[in-house]
């Protein structure tokens, strides 16, 4: 199939971005990589009458570091990322990219698109809020800073205002002693995850100082485990991990989709949260 009719726009600012975005509203759409956007515009699941293509705002296409935060344009490519020096400071997002999809995917696919597209199968929305990073979003009324916990609203769905464009993502470095995992079950690699976990552990000496556990495709958008968190850090390095791993899934509501029930996903998600735990710790360790 093909995509119904559609404008094409390509600025070169984010100010003009800004502006096609407020002059078209909800007829407009931003277009980043396109790797999910043009596919359900094709198949006729989405449909705008204004595509505001973002590949020519050079500006949007840059990774640097600041004030303890890599910060990483929503323009650059995940495969530009994969191999980027300053994202190897932050292991977690590095590690996850490779698990987007196959090359191609990621040679076009970008780190704000999939963010901001906020797809809840998808890994890089859940590096986001395991690491409580912040989006920077331009609108008309300039620019503001969203942390990730109040970013992702349900499938789909984020908190951006109209006229507004999630320009980079500031994802905070951690100190020395810390170690990070992705795990996730799919059907073949570069599928949507059916259940995945991302997850990152700051030890000292033999005491888990920080943890972080965030889920995907286990509910309408990522998910945060506090329970989980606080059960590791009571535990320590000798904590169960099984039981980690259930504290962190037990307040799921996943639905039942084409892919896997339910009751697949509560089954499998405690196991694939300690699987990645014992990695990080694993890590952090060493």
């Amino acid at each position: 199939m093909k995509p119904s009719p559609f404008e094409y726009h390509a600025p070169e600012s984010v100010a003009e971005v800004v502006g096609l975005l407020a002059e078209h509203g909800d007829e407009a759409k931003p277009l980043a990589g396109g790797q999910s956007l043009v596919p359900m515009m094709s198949l006729r699941l989405a449909a705008y009458p204004h595509l505001v293509d973002l590949r020519r705002v050079e500006s949007l296409r840059t990774i640097e570091r600041v004030d303890g935060h890599v910060r990483v344009g929503a323009m650059v490519r995940q495969a530009v990322a994969e191999t980027d020096e300053l994202v190897a400071d932050v292991p977690l997002l590095a590690r996850a990219i490779p698990h987007i999809g196959h090359f191609q995917i990621r040679n076009r696919g970008t780190v704000g698109g999939s963010i901001a597209h906020a797809d809840p199968a998808s890994e890089l929305p859940a590096v986001a809020l395991a690491l409580d990073a912040e989006m920077e979003v331009s609108g008309p009324g300039g620019n503001r800073r969203v942390p990730a916990a109040e970013f992702f609203e349900s499938t789909w769905q984020t908190s951006l205002g109209e006229g507004e464009v999630l320009t980079a993502v500031d994802f905070p470095l951690w100190d020395a002693g810390a170690g990070f995992a992705v795990e996730e079950v799919a059907r073949r690699h570069g599928d949507f995850a059916l259940v995945g976990a991302v997850v990152g552990v700051r030890l000292n000496d033999d005491h888990v100082m920080d943890a972080a556990i965030a889920m995907f495709g286990v509910g309408t958008t990522p998910v945060r485990s506090a329970a989980g968190e606080a059960a590791l850090v009571a535990g320590g390095i000798d904590a169960d991990l099984r039981e980690v791993g259930r504290a962190a899934a037990a307040h799921l509501e996943p639905t039942d989709d084409v892919h896997a029930s339910a009751a697949y996903r509560r089954q499998v998600a405690p196991t694939v949260v300690a699987r990645a735990l014992a990695r990080a710790l694993e890590e952090a360790r060493s």
